[in-house]
């Protein structure tokens, strides 16, 4: 089976960027914005517990994810191609 490389990379990146989104927000609501900095902010420049912080890092884990995807992806079928034959 391979996979649309396309596609994995696609989702991987969204799944990523909409979890990043999605937990940051959840912090600013029960523990409130801070911009302290985090382990994640400084991988992601510019990503704090805010509002702004949690769509820079959407974009910031969006690329990453489709980055991350394309190259699991791409291997997978390159293995997948040369251990079927």
């Amino acid at each position: 089976m391979k996979f649309n490389v396309k596609a994995f990379s696609i989702t991987c990146g969204l799944l990523c960027g909409l979890g990043l989104f999605f937990l940051t927000w959840w912090i600013i609501l029960f523990d409130g914005a801070s911009q302290e900095v985090t382990i994640i902010g400084r991988v992601y420049r510019g990503f704090s517990i805010s509002p702004l912080g949690s769509i820079i890092g959407f974009f910031w884990a969006l690329t990453d994810g489709l980055i991350g995807g394309a190259i699991f992806a791409w291997v997978y079928n390159f293995a997948d191609s040369k251990l079927s034959k």
